[in-house]
């Protein structure tokens, strides 16, 4: 044999042999699959909750018009800090003083009237008495006249002189009674009058009133759109009304924020909370929750649902705010705030990566890894129902195979979640990769590998 022959064959020996070597390791790593790991750690978790708003004093108002008219004074500037029952602003009040003073003159006039009617009642009463002294006395004499004239002591012509004078006597007294009562009369029409002209003169005060505004506690002008010599008008119906200025006690600041409906039910008065404002970066401030919303806002409105006439499946918030007993100064109102509310914390307990956490139908579970599901047509229908109920477990690695295991779960943390049931400390779970966890059977085969994907690194490096 030729020394190339036997090259030749050497040669092919090692191409075969080599082959062999190749197809028993693709053999042997058949069905093995590249995972990443954690360790089931005791960890100090707490659960927040995220809600981004808006800064607003927790007392402000909006100082709408009261009356018709043009602003005449402008005693203030936005920014201005003001006591209360500081002059704010003046409108045009000449047809309203000019109101005021016509029936302050019409008061004084009918409490005039009054004491002439109480005066003309006293007159009345007094010729009264004068008017009865007189009859009495003419009843008496005319009595008297009639024993003599029957005895014929006196002439007819001196009885009837003095019954006539009786007479006399009795009408002037009827007259004084009459005069009496219509005293009476016009005093009680002048104290009547009196009471109309101070409710006139309440009314008219008031509208007068009404073209003077003062602040109603201490605080700063945040918003003032209106100008001297502009014609401000009063809200009717659905109209709203001219807004002259907002004052705003800037002592109490909150964070008036929007929480999703789905971790409102976590939310308590009282929970901690932080406060970050854009316009004051890499700072945050201590808050508390101090007022939770009962009725849910639609998102894309802003309206709340019980303003709302039909139902809507849009996606919901609830207000929530939160008070800063420590505010920075500069804040103004309107400034973009995110609120992290602590809704929970767990001391020490047993937690694992958020994304280790999957989910496994019971038909799932029950397959291998090489096998179809043949079970699901041929069970009853109760009985497919049930193996289509997901279970919430993670991967646990045992034996160099992954065990799927159903957990119980406690309070979400920011990137760990808290295991009360199904582990234990100290065990290899499956963490990824994402693609892995959602296509991974039990008892499959794995190989861990917990080095930095490339990709990974270059971001890293950047």
């Amino acid at each position: 044999m030729s020394r190339l022959k036997k090259i030749v064959i050497g040669a092919s020996a090692g191409v075969v042999i080599l082959i062999g070597v190749q197809i028993a390791v693709y053999e042997t790593h058949k069905g093995i699959v590249t995972v990443q790991t954690g360790r089931v750690q005791r960890e100090d978790l707490a659960s927040v909750v995220s809600a981004s708003g808006e800064i607003k004093p927790k007392t402000y108002v909006n100082i709408g018009a009261n009356a018709f008219g043009k602003i005449t004074h402008l005693y203030v500037k936005e920014g201005d800090a003001v006591r209360k029952g500081q002059l704010l602003a003046q409108l045009e009040n000449v047809q309203s003083a000019a109101d005021v003073s016509a029936t302050q003159a019409a008061l004084e006039a009918a409490r005039t009237d009054a004491v002439a009617a109480d005066a003309a009642l006293k007159t009345a009463q007094a010729d009264y008495d004068r008017a009865n002294a007189d009859a009495e006395r003419m009843k008496l004499d005319w009595e008297r006249a009639q024993g003599l004239y029957k005895e014929a002591l006196i002439a007819k012509s001196e009885y009837d002189s003095r019954k006539n004078a009786w007479e006399t006597a009795d009408a002037g007294l009827a007259q004084a009674q009459a005069r009496i009562a219509q005293s009476k009369a016009q005093k009680e029409s002048a104290e009547r009058r009196i009471a109309q002209s101070r409710a006139n003169l309440t009314r008219v005060s008031d509208v007068l009133q009404k073209t003077t505004y003062a602040a109603p506690f201490d605080g700063m002008i945040t918003n003032l759109p209106v100008r001297e010599g502009e014609t401000v008008v009063i809200g009717i119906q659905n109209s709203p009304g001219s807004t002259l200025m907002t004052i705003a006690d800037m002592s109490v600041i909150t964070a008036e924020v929007k929480v999703d409906e789905t971790d409102i039910v976590n939310v308590k008065l009282g929970q901690p909370a932080e406060v970050t404002i854009d316009a004051i970066p890499r700072k945050s401030f201590k808050a508390v929750v101090s007022e939770i919303g009962n009725n849910a806002i639609v998102r894309s409105t802003g309206v709340a649902t019980s303003q709302q006439t039909t139902a809507s499946q849009e996606a919901k918030d609830f207000k929530v705010v939160v008070t800063l007993p420590d505010p920075p100064a500069g804040l103004r109102p309107g400034l973009s705030a995110t609120a992290k509310i602590t809704t929970a914390t767990r001391g020490g307990v047993v937690a694992i990566p958020i994304q280790a956490l999957t989910v496994r139908t019971q038909e799932e579970l029950r397959q291998r890894a090489d096998q179809k599901n043949t079970v699901e047509a041929a069970a009853p229908s109760g009985e497919a129902s049930k193996n289509k109920e997901e279970i919430q477990g993670v991967f646990v690695i045992r034996n160099k195979k992954v065990e799927f295991v159903p957990i119980h779960t406690g309070i979400m943390g920011t990137t760990e979640i808290e295991v009360v049931g199904g582990l234990n400390e100290g065990e290899e779970i499956v963490t990824g990769s994402y693609k892995v966890l959602r296509t991974v059977r039990p008892g499959t085969s794995v190989k861990v590998d917990n080095t930095v994907p490339k990709k990974e690194e270059e971001e890293a490096g950047s």
